[in-house]
């Protein structure tokens, strides 16, 4: 390219003035002076354009509007240059007289400009600007260069491998249209492009189109376009005749009939060729798409050559005749034909082509007799043919089975057009759609599809071009690899991908190369002619082991406490005192944990319960020796399915290996590599307080999107990170760490992450042994997974083995063991406002809510009469004075309406700490919904910082357009150690002076228990509900003893508060860290000072915190009994009628307690009550050597004769060993005390493996139930997957009660239980059922086989020396459910 420029003086380098570039001129021989500025401008923000030079005088422009005129002409700007400034837009030029002579300025449409590099712009001249002809050695060098570039697109930039002209017609307008070339200048990317076309066009271009209307949103779909493209402003498509070929036909030849016409010039005569294209006399044969040829030569290909003529062409019955130029390509050996599926009937049936050398005389005929047609045949628009030598083809013509495998990531399917291209060592398929699978849909998750692609052979493969066109509302595509079979040679090729093709992912490509794995059959120089063609992907397969080490390196960090489970065994490893291992340990077993520690680059794998020894391999069998023994360095080896292989540091080539049977083994035991192979288990993983990844696959994660639904295609990144919140054993809450207090839920059939830490919130995490993954199901819709659509969308979703609800954890930050307590009312803070609960919104958008405690709006009206008829608009002003003593904490506001609740409402800004100073009034502008009539506000702050202590004198409000004002007078401390030690205080609403509701002290009389541990000294917060309202949740602070909450004693605390007329409901909520700061209490007794009355809220729970269902509960709601102070007390007596008291001893030895939670049923004669929770050994309950006493309510059960007593085994260590029941009858008389020895484990690695017992109860007049020991024989079926290995549950009933629901857990005569065609028996202990009527069995559907083929249960017993036997028929299968025998 010249660097000369155009005009007659030449630029010299720019000065440091803001505008100071200096142009040197010649001197010019003229007759007359005249006073001349030379001036170069140039276009904004573009640096490729290196200027216009003009010369300025008052002969060639007589105003400043001309120039702008003149300059709109020559710098292309879609408006018009309508401002001229200095180079940096510091100064606009508005006459002719500000120009200087020899400085540079800028044009732009606006007067805001994008500073360039004046000095880079005027070193490049465009292409269109350069005077000098292009020489043909110069073109040489720019094709070579072009040739060299690859399509590539790096943020949003594409490269162009060669020259591609597109015509650009304006949107509705044939008429106006140019044609382009696609240069690596103007793809720089999309928004480039767009200026482009608008500068070329003079026409404000916002969006592109194909001629058949399809947008085109990107510049990978620019490239596909097939040489045509509609420009448009902002307004829709218009459909026209945006033919491109009609405005690009070659002139014609003379001599030519009026069917023949020319590519080229007569000069290459010599390469031209006749083409005779015969379409069939078939009915609907003929087409109106534009019909090309390719020519296939052992040199070269011709390239697509479209076949142009006059008047309408390829109609039914009629011979088309066309010359075309076809280069030097050698010995033709193959033709395509095909069209481009334009027009009304594209449908083409071809009978024949026939072709002619024009130069050599050669002809060829080609029959074809197909259809090229997407609604005929096979679906395709071209063919491929053969020539034929003595009648017979030179190359055979055979279909390829093309199977295309999308990935298993979320989100990886495609609903965009994809064209493939396969290429051999005899040239190619040419770009092909892959329109019919065998599948009903294509391009889905996980799924191979298969497509029939018909051509010429190509001899041995090498390499695919594959992509797509963008389009579509899911257009990425994740493509795992392509296997194309070849049925002549019987060979399979394989392309593997393993990579992206989006334009938001990677590196942004929708078009990839894919070479052949395996190129050994090649010539070494065809080998090496593939090699420089495309580069080797190679990398991508090397890379795998990479990816499933960085997705499961985190468990073997040094500090993680580990599991091993071996898939083959399902069993865990074990290392023994005395050093054995063996693989057949279960979840519980202390002997299977191990601590990771690195040493040297290896994992040293120590016994947790016996550090200083650890797994080492000696000679290639695994053993326990010294921790510090180089035997114990091991290398973890991640494998795909995400199972880890140990080897050996020191001698690389031995494994860890078991054999079938659990044992240790050497290297040569088989069964398909599972005895190598072991599912690393982390423990802690769900701690409360753990910030997790929930992976879904190697490189995605659950996220929260931005509009509250959670997607499982997320990057795994800090995006993605999660919080746990942990409720209960096994049981736990989701929040987003990016967006607290969302938290994940299934709610309404929804699964997203708009909850708000309620019920729906909670999940019970399902551990999945053989995958190391977790599911989620809810705790409020038992059954119901958090699942994942292909897309990655959640949705929730019934466990039907399938993989989508399966997530594997990844601890970015390890959790502490014991949950905190958590609030059942989140939006209440507690103690007033605490830190951890602190709104992060500013005081400009408070919240407006209605909970359930807002008053009826027939309870509120004004005693007095007064209403105020307060406007709809919620912008509010809030004014609040300080007193002489100012704070630092964190001040919070809700108002109170007669339709609902505004708050909390943070009053906060930046600069916190200039806020509420000594004798200050701050103002707040907020946001506060339509309420109704507003009656009171409460006002705190949280107690932190270093001066918490307040003295708030006055709150006002003001309606910003009404500029109606409500005053509240306040003239209180707000401090624990000042005033009444309240750090919260309400106000009312004042009329006239007045208050329109009067502030009550309510004085609080809180009983704690006199059972054993009764006393906490964990927070105690309170909140008390009543027609008008609630108090807020307040914190009990000072009693009137000096030691609160102990056991058998009466706290008093007082609380003020907006009169809330008849109470209803009070709340009461424990904040306990640890066992021993768990509360026992027995009543609350509120009364209004000065009233007689008083209203008693007994505790009908015993513990708080306490376990209901399986979920910790922190608060307790309590109703009232109203009683007045004098009343008999006959009613209470009444309804304490069939209380029982019931003593639980737990066994004397160390082991003995349980962290499970206890169950307990009573069977009578007139019916049976339960299951009746007595609580979890987590709350301090059920410890070695311990009675356990409490309070439960039989009333209508009759004459007891057995009870059942077991647990859920949840939690660490759920083995419990029970010693004995004791039951005493409260009222409504006392009675004598029955003492029902047990004496056994209620474990399933203890005795016979059931947590449950049953214990006759012998009373006066009934002689004592026997005991009865049923033998259960299971037979499984002998069908094809009648096996299962899900856990399975039966329950016997008889015509004396029912057995409760027993786990067949350990059967007498088979290890591995429900196996095809097997028998297992198992014993069930119970009190005699007498006649068996009816058996329930059921199984949970865990496990990768949970189908089970049933044939029959058969139960066998003896009862009165009698031998019995009774046979349950089933032989059906029992999938996900249960089956009444």
């Amino acid at each position: 390219m010249s660097e000369t420029p155009s005009t007659n003086y030449s630029m010299l380098q720019p000065n440091s003035s803001e505008s100071e570039q200096t142009l040197s001129t010649r001197h010019f021989n003229v007759t007359e002076p005249v006073v001349a500025k030379r001036i170069c401008f140039y276009k904004s923000g573009d640096p490729q354009f290196n200027g216009i030079k003009m010369v300025i005088n008052n002969r060639s422009f007589k105003t400043f509007d001309a120039l702008l005129d003149n300059l709109s002409k020559r710098v292309p700007i879609p408006f018009g240059v309508r401002n001229i400034s200095t180079p940096r837009g510091i100064h606009s030029i508005t006459n002719l007289e500000d120009l200087e002579d020899g400085k540079s300025y800028i044009c732009s449409h606006q007067k805001k400009i994008k500073p360039i590099n004046l000095e880079r712009a005027s070193k490049k001249p465009l292409p269109w600007q350069i005077s000098r002809p292009v020489s043909a050695r110069r073109r040489v060098v720019q094709l070579a260069r072009e040739k060299e570039d690859s399509i590539v697109q790096e943020d949003r930039a594409v490269k162009i491998r060669t020259p591609k002209k597109l015509l650009v017609f304006k949107n509705g307008d044939i008429r106006i249209r140019c044609t382009i070339v696609l240069s690596k200048k103007n793809m720089q990317n999309f928004e480039t492009f767009l200026d482009y076309i608008s500068e070329l066009m003079q026409y404000p271009v916002v969006k592109l189109y194909t001629t058949d209307g399809r947008k085109v949103p990107n510049l990978q779909s620019l490239i596909l376009c097939s040489g045509a493209i509609v420009a448009a402003g902002r307004e829709p498509f218009k459909p026209g005749n945006y033919d491109p070929h009609r405005y690009s036909l070659p002139a014609k030849l003379p001599g030519l009939s009026s069917r023949v016409y020319p590519k080229a010039n007569a000069k290459s005569e010599s390469r031209n060729s006749k083409v005779s294209v015969l379409t069939s006399d078939m009915p609907s044969a003929g087409t109106s798409s534009q019909v090309y040829i390719t020519l296939y030569g052992d040199y070269n290909n011709s390239g697509p050559i479209f076949l142009y003529g006059e008047g309408e062409l390829f109609q039914r019955g009629n011979e088309d005749i066309f010359t075309i130029d076809t280069g030097d390509i050698g010995e033709l050996y193959k033709i395509r034909i095909g069209h481009n599926n334009s027009g009304e009937s594209p449908s083409w049936h071809c009978e024949e082509v026939q072709l002619q050398n024009l130069y050599s005389g050669e002809q060829f005929s080609l029959p074809a007799h197909r259809w090229l047609a997407q609604d005929q045949d096979d679906g395709e628009i071209c063919r491929e043919l053969p020539v034929l030598r003595r009648g017979q083809p030179v190359l055979p013509v055979t279909v390829y089975e093309v199977h295309v495998t999308t990935g298993e990531l979320w989100n990886a399917g495609t609903e965009a057009d994809v064209y493939i291209s396969i290429h051999g060592e005899e040239g190619d398929t040419g770009s092909r759609q892959l329109l019919r699978s065998k599948n009903p849909r294509k391009f889905l998750k996980g799924q191979t599809d298969l497509f029939l692609l018909e051509a010429v052979h190509l001899g041995n493969l090498y390499k695919i071009v594959i992509g797509h066109n963008g389009l579509g509302s899911g257009n990425g595509w994740f493509l795992e690899k392509i296997v194309v079979k070849d049925p002549v040679t019987d060979l399979d090729y394989s392309f593997p991908c393993h990579r992206w093709l989006d334009q938001r992912e990677e590196d942004g490509k929708i078009v990839r190369e894919l070479n052949v794995t395996d190129t050994t059959t090649f010539s070494a120089s065809k080998h090496k002619t593939m090699q420089k063609r495309v580069p080797c992907h190679y990398d991508v397969v090397k890379e795998w082991p990479g990816y499933c080490w960085a997705a499961e390196r985190w468990k073997f960090q040094k500090g993680n406490t580990l599991q091993l489970y071996s898939r083959l065994t399902r069993g865990f490893i074990r290392l023994s005192p005395d050093g054995t291992v063996d693989a057949l340990g279960d979840k519980k077993d202390k002997y299977g944990l191990f601590d990771v520690t690195v040493k040297r680059n290896a994992h040293v794998f120590k016994s947790h319960q016996m550090p200083h020894i650890a797994l080492a391999l000696d000679n290639g069998y695994v053993t326990g020796m010294d921790s510090e023994d180089t035997l114990c360095e091991l290398q973890a080896h991640v494998q795909p399915n995400r199972c880890a292989i140990l080897e050996s540091a020191r001698n690389p080539g031995h494994m860890v290996t078991f054999s079938l049977q659990g044992k240790v083994a050497d290297d040569t035991v088989g069964y398909a590599g599972l005895t190598k192979e072991f599912v690393v288990h982390v423990k802690g993983v769900f701690h409360n307080g753990a910030i997790i990844l929930l992976t879904t696959s190697l490189y995605q994660a659950l996220c929260l999107r931005p509009d509250g639904s959670c997607s499982g295609a997320g990057k795994q990144s800090e995006e993605s990170y999660w919080k746990v919140h942990k409720i209960s054993s096994g049981v736990c809450m989701i929040e987003s760490l990016k967006n607290p207090r969302m938290y994940l839920r299934i709610k309404d059939g929804k699964c997203n992450g708009t909850g708000t830490g309620d019920v729906y919130c909670h999940f019970k995490i399902e551990k999945n042994l053989e995958s190391g993954s977790v599911s989620l199901e809810s705790v409020q819709n038992r059954g119901m997974y958090v699942g994942l659509q292909p897309d990655g969308q959640t949705k929730p979703v019934v466990h039907t083995g399938e993989r989508n609800i399966l997530f594997y954890p990844q601890v970015i930050k390890f959790g502490r063991e014991k949950p905190m307590g958590t609030s059942a009312t989140p939006n209440q803070p507690k103690g007033g406002i605490r830190e951890s609960e602190y709104q992060p919104a500013k005081a400009q958008k408070p919240v407006a809510q209605s909970p359930s405690a807002s008053p009826p709006a027939k309870e509120m009206k004004n005693t007095q009469g007064t209403k105020y008829p307060l406007p709809l608009d919620d912008e509010w002003k809030v004014s609040v004075l300080t007193g002489n003593s100012g704070t630092q904490a964190n001040v919070t506001l809700w108002i109170y309406g007669d339709k609902g609740v505004a708050g909390p409402i943070t009053l906060g800004k930046d600069n916190r700490e200039q806020l509420f100073l000594p004798w200050q009034e701050d103002e707040f502008q907020v946001k506060i919904k339509y309420i109704g009539e507003f009656y009171k506000m409460r006002i705190g702050h949280d107690g932190t910082s270093e001066h918490p202590e307040w003295k708030l004198e006055k709150v006002t409000l003001q309606h910003v357009k009404s500029r109606t004002t409500l005053n509240f007078p306040a003239n209180k401390w707000l401090s624990r150690s000042r005033g009444d030690g309240d750090i919260i205080c309400e106000l009312p609403v004042e009329e006239a002076g007045k208050p329109i509701y009067p502030i009550v002290r309510y004085h609080i009389y809180v009983y704690t228990g006199y059972l054993e541990q009764a006393e906490t000294n964990s927070p105690i917060y309170l909140c008390i509900y009543g027609k008008r309202g609630d108090s807020g949740l307040r914190l009990l602070h000072k009693s009137d003893i000096p030691v609160k909450f102990q056991r058998g004693m009466v706290d008093m605390f007082e609380m003020e508060a907006v009169s809330l007329g008849k109470l209803q409901k009070v709340l009461l909520h424990c904040e306990a860290s640890n066992k021993a700061q768990y509360w026992y209490c027995e009543k609350v007794i509120i009364r209004k000072a000065g009233k007689d009355s008083e209203y008693i809220f007994n505790c009908e729970r015993l513990w708080l915190p306490f376990m209901s269902q399986g979920i910790i509960h922190s608060e307790i709601e309590l109703y009232p009994e109203e009683l007045q102070i004098n009343r008999q007390l006959k009613m209470q007596d009444e309804a304490n009628e069939g209380d029982w008291k019931i003593t639980v001893v737990t066994g004397g030895f160390q082991t003995a307690d349980t962290t499970a939670t206890v169950s307990l049923y009573a069977y009578g004669e007139n019916k049976s009550s339960g299951p009746i929770i007595l609580g979890s050994g987590k709350h301090q309950l059920f410890n070695p050597n311990s009675a356990d006493t409490f309070k439960i309510n039989l009333k209508g059960l009759g004459q007891l004769y057995k009870i059942r007593i077991g647990h859920d085994n949840s939690g660490n260590d759920p083995s419990w060993y029970l010693e004995e029941v004791r039951l005493e009858r409260m009222a409504p008389t006392p009675d004598r005390e029955i003492c029902l020895a047990v004496d056994c484990w209620l474990a399933e690695d203890q005795d016979d493996g059931d947590t449950w017992t049953e214990v006759a109860i012998g009373m006066s007049e009934k002689e004592l139930l026997s005991m009865v020991v049923y033998e259960l024989h299971v037979y499984t079926g002998s069908k094809l997957g009648a096996e299962t290995d899900s856990n399975v549950y039966t329950t016997l009933i008889g015509t004396r009660g029912d057995s409760g629901k027993r786990k067949l857990h350990r059967a007498k005569n088979n290890k591995v239980k429900f196996q095809h065609g097997q028998v297992d028996i198992f014993f069930i202990k119970a009190v005699s059922l007498r006649d068996l009527k009816k058996l329930v069995i059921s199984h949970d559907g865990t496990g990768p086989g949970n189908g089970w083929f049933l044939d029959k249960v058969v139960v066998k017993f003896k009862e009165e020396d009698d031998d019995q036997e009774v046979v349950f028929p089933c032989n059906r299968y029992a999938i996900h459910g249960k089956s009444e025998l």
